[in-house]
């Protein structure tokens, strides 16, 4: 058993790429499902776990302990109801990460899986890079995006990605020695991407 994570700049073919492989191996493929898994742990909505990534900085936190009246705290801390906030979020992300990856047979997209399951010996660290123009020209092409709209989701997503490898308290993120494998879909194509990855978990 073995587990892949796949950690990507975003528009580098991650999500197609992952799924190309999860399927050829019979492995999970799991994505948006640690969302789901996080907030059925917290006991909150999707959307609220969504709000935690996007958020940079602390701002939610902020807004929730700072903001919010009292009486909408006492709400959500009630046993009843559940709660998140950013350092919630990430234990859950520990928790879940590392449960899958017991499972083994998963691929599973960023969220700082790299460096949960740095120490598992079944555990294989891929990451995609891309110049931006090709990563806007593939969110064009897959996901029928004019040039200016795919251009803003990757400048977007961009910082997102930054803003959630701070709250890891990581910044070298896209530094080689983290991964065993390091793809440029800029120099290669998916497929071929796809076949060194196979080759790397089947060997």
């Amino acid at each position: 058993m073995a587990v892949v994570t796949i950690s990507r700049q975003f528009g580098a073919g991650g999500h197609t790429l992952g799924k190309m492989v999860a399927d050829k191996l019979g492995y999970s493929f799991v994505d948006e499902e640690i969302i789901q898994m996080v907030a059925k742990k917290a006991r909150v909505s999707t959307n609220w776990v969504e709000s935690v990534e996007k958020e940079a900085g602390g701002r939610l936190l902020k807004f929730i302990t700072g903001l919010v009246p009292r009486s909408f705290i006492d709400l959500v801390l009630d046993d009843n109801q559940g709660y998140i906030d950013e350092e919630i979020y990430v234990d859950l992300l520990h928790e879940i990460i590392s449960r899958i990856a017991d499972e083994g047979n998963a691929v599973m997209i960023g969220r700082g899986s790299q460096y949960i399951l740095r120490d598992r010996e079944d555990a294989f660290h891929v990451l995609l890079v891309a110049q931006k123009k090709d990563r806007v020209h593939f969110m064009e092409t897959h996901y029928d995006l004019s040039p200016k709209e795919a251009a803003t989701v990757v400048s977007r997503q961009d910082k997102r990605r930054i803003n959630l490898y701070r709250k890891f308290g990581k910044e070298d993120f896209d530094q080689p020695y983290l991964y065993h494998l390091v793809i440029n879909t800029s120099k290669h194509s998916l497929e071929k991407g796809f076949r060194l990855i196979c080759k790397l978990v089947q060997n």
